[in-house]
């Protein structure tokens, strides 16, 4: 950094420290535009890989794009040091002279973009903000300016790329991608460079904030949400005592390991034959920081395979690292605790893939992750222990995005692609900072909020559609047994007809729309009666004033319950002539009518052929358990072995107050199945349903991962 002499006030001439942030700055961030094309190529090749639609458009654009580079170069670093002019340029117009346009709605995609990018900076840089913000002030004050926006702060860096790539030819899928490149290429470089200007500003003199009034807290929403971010990222920044709970804790989890690992007969012969030389957490910390970025392969092929596949994937990967940093495997080994860590954050994300039903194309998103969470491990031993531990949050929020996200809605997929990009930053940002994990959870958090308010709607749409179908299913019911009734007497062909189907269903509608015990119910079964009645008339042949007179005051009813069925005025008045017609002939033959088969339920049928077998009267179940089934209460999570033995988490999202079943439904929402508590209690003593189930997907994972363990040993 050049040196800036002081004046005889203590402070350097503030023209030359400008002049010098301008410098530096234009220096560091330069070279960012240049960054973007790399990442953004990769992760569109990952959405291809993964299954996704292949990017030839994005990536054609893309191409253009590297080939302007130079041109953007120039344009982004004019950009960056026109926000210092427009600092210095505050001596002479105030805010009010500056020019006001409006927004093209093709560039308002990029501007709501663009605030948002500039909210994550505010968030991620807040404290070096403040310091860097009061600091300017008190500069713009010597030079007898009005204090102006920071020229490199969050907006004004969000603005010099939207000025930047204005009118490049970007299609609209790659903005968003374009975006998160810069973010993270801001994200390298910010840290140092903010340090850089706060050391230098300190140094000129301008170390204590200018004096004045400071503004009143926050109330809006976003900005007390940001701000307890930045508490919480503050305090996990600060020195961190263990907790002698969490470290018992963490003892128990180890013996466990230990006496599980004694019952592996290959994991024994191996450990002998590691080199006698431990390696120093430094030395492992360095070899896991050499691996961190590079390809997951390996990762990603060991999560599809057996179980231990993963930590010995992750052991080999150590071991080639080490050895290309010189530490030769014939003569080093790791230490217990590091091999523990190793076993433990394997078994973690194996534990993931079994309790959860993550698709295929999450397993490269964990793979990704699993360098930094080693690394993690090797220095926290929290995280397998402490539910509020931030990488163990983040894990949850990824794993509550990706659980069954086929990627199938607008809204999903942005839910997989923006935990591609948490992951991608992980992988990028992680040294020994856990802050970065609470800020990207922070971030991925706010999109969650959103997905969980569409899942409450799924959720209630869902218990709808049961209670309408089990109110439907109980009319049809209850209309069967009233045509059953009516059927203990032989009629004729079309009164038989007629009563076992558009009465019926009049009927099944009336209970619907009205209920039982209403004035159209009874209306319905007095048309009922009133046509047997007509029938025994008809029968005897010798009232035929009667007769008549009897089918005149139906004839409205008859009309009106033929409507409801669908039938037009021409069709309903055939089927009435047609009825009369029968009724009018005394020799025509009456039998006793065969009972209609009753319209049975097919989604409720599709749920008893996938989940149960021989029907609900022969279900071999437990009166204990079942009544433990019958105290769930809405909300409680589950565990449900499918058809195909995928274990998918499932919540208690509704109780029928009708027929007393339960509603499951998995974390997106959907429903996975309608049972009672006799086959619930059935599922469970076939072993494919657990009750108690954690919310947390982590915690669930740490707890198959105990069960594996203590079952082992």
């Amino acid at each position: 950094m050049t040196k800036i002499a002081l004046g005889a006030s203590g402070r350097s001439d503030p023209a030359r420290v400008l002049e010098e942030i301008k410098r530096i700055s234009v220096e560091l961030l330069g070279a960012v535009p240049n960054g973007l094309y790399s990442p953004v190529e990769f992760t569109l090749q990952d959405s291809s890989a993964r299954g996704g639609a292949t990017r030839h458009v994005e990536l054609q654009a893309l191409v253009k794009l590297r080939q302007q580079s130079s041109g953007f170069v120039m344009r982004y670093r004019q950009q960056i040091a026109q926000g210092f002019d427009d600092f210095r340029s505050l001596r002479i117009r105030n805010r009010g002279d500056l020019p006001l346009s409006l927004v093209a709605e093709n560039q308002l995609a990029y501007h709501l973009a663009g605030q948002q990018l500039a909210d994550a900076i505010e968030t991620r840089f807040a404290p070096a903000l403040e310091t860097m913000g009061a600091r300017l002030d008190k500069l713009a004050d010597d030079l007898q300016m009005q204090p102006g926006s920071n020229p490199i702060g969050a907006g004004r860096l969000a603005g010099a790329f939207i000025e930047t790539f204005r009118d490049a030819q970007m299609p609209h899928d790659l903005q968003p991608l374009m975006f998160r490149a810069y973010e993270q290429e801001l994200s390298r470089v910010l840290g140092d460079l903010y340090s850089r200007i706060n050391n230098l500003l300190a140094t000129a003199g301008y170390g204590r904030p200018a004096q004045g009034p400071r503004p009143l807290p926050p109330t809006n929403v976003e900005v007390a949400r940001r701000d307890q971010e930045h508490e919480l990222v503050q305090q996990i920044r600060r020195p961190r005592v263990v907790d002698p709970a969490i470290a018992a804790q963490f003892a128990q989890l180890r013996a466990e390991l230990h006496a599980w690992r004694q019952q592996m007969p290959e994991q024994a012969s191996a450990r002998d034959l590691l080199p006698r030389r431990e390696l120093r957490n430094e030395e492992v910390a360095s070899v896991v920081s050499l691996l961190q970025p590079e390809s997951p392969d390996v990762f990603v092929r060991a999560l599809g395979g057996d179980p231990g596949q993963l930590a010995s994937a992750i052991r080999g990967h150590l071991v080639e690292g080490a050895r290309r940093l010189g530490h030769n495997p014939e003569y080093t080994r790791m230490s217990a605790d590091q091999d523990d860590a190793v076993d433990l954050v394997g078994m973690l994300f194996e534990s993931l893939f079994q309790s959860y039903a993550l698709l295929d194309h999450a397993r490269r998103l964990y793979g990704r992750l699993v360098m930094p969470y080693v690394k993690v491990a090797m220095s926290d031993q929290g995280v397998f222990v402490q539910r509020e531990h931030p990488a163990r949050r983040l894990l949850d929020a990824i794993t509550e995005a990706c659980e069954g996200n086929a990627a199938a809605t607008p809204q999903d997929r942005e839910l997989i692609e923006r935990c591609a990009a948490i992951s991608q930053r992980i992988v990028a940002d992680y040294q020994e900072d856990l802050a970065v994990f609470a800020t990207a959870h922070a971030e991925l958090e706010t999109l969650l909020e959103q997905h969980r308010r569409r899942v409450e709607l799924q959720e209630a749409r869902a218990a709808k559609a049961t209670f309408g179908r089990e109110r439907l299913n109980e009319a049809r019911a209850q209309a069967d047994n009233t045509v059953h009734y009516l059927f203990n007497e032989p009629v004729t062909g079309p009164v038989g007809e007629f009563l076992a189907q558009p009465w019926r269903h009049h009927l099944v509608q009336t209970l619907l729309r009205d209920g039982p015990g209403s004035p159209a119910y009874t209306e319905t079964l007095a048309l009922g009666d009133s046509l047997l009645e007509a029938d025994r008339l008809a029968r005897t042949g010798r009232d035929g004033r009667r007769l008549a007179d009897r089918l005149l005051s139906l004839q409205d009813a008859i009309s009106h319950c033929l409507a409801s069925s669908g039938l037009d005025e021409d069709a309903a008045t055939q089927r009435l002539a047609g009825l009369i017609s029968a009724l009018a002939l005394p020799d025509a033959p009456r039998n006793l009518q065969a009972v209609p088969a009753p319209v049975t339920d097919e989604e409720g049928a599709d749920d008893a052929s996938l989940w149960l077998a021989g029907g609900t009267d022969t279900l071999d179940h437990d009166p204990e358990t079942a009544a433990r089934m019958r105290r769930l209460l809405p909300g409680e999570w589950l565990r449900l072995l499918d058809p195909a033995g995928q274990a998918v988490a499932v919540k208690v999202a509704w109780i029928s107050p009708m027929t007393g079943r339960f509603l499951l439904v998995n974390r997106r929402g959907l429903r996975v199945l309608v049972a009672s508590a006799a086959e619930l209690a059935s599922l469970a003593q076939a072993g494919r349903l657990q009750v108690g189930a954690e919310r947390a997907p982590t915690d669930e994972a740490m707890r198959h991962l105990r069960d594996r363990l203590v079952h082992a040993a």
